[in-house]
């Protein structure tokens, strides 16, 4: 099951600042997140999930890239079209 996990829940996921999330996002390192109504945000566990897994794993940043790019493709497989 994904759930969806707010800013300070990721933080701490990560062992990171904000300043650094940011950083990290920009540098295509973390997946953006996603707009869950009005002005709030969160992330989809499964890709924080394997983000840290890909950290721990050793990845190189490039490597990391490369993944951040397949999960933001697969947001929208299994999508209904409305």
């Amino acid at each position: 099951m994904i759930t969806l996990s707010r800013k300070p829940i990721l933080l701490k996921g990560f062992g990171i600042s904000k300043s650094t999330l940011h950083n990290r996002i920009n540098d295509g390192l973390i997946t953006p997140p996603i707009s869950i109504g009005g002005r709030a945000v969160a992330w989809p566990s499964n890709e924080v999930e394997s983000l840290i897994y890909a950290q721990i794993a050793g990845k190189t940043p490039n490597e990391i890239r490369q993944l951040v790019k397949v999960l933001i493709e697969k947001r929208t497989e299994g999508v209904a079209s409305i």
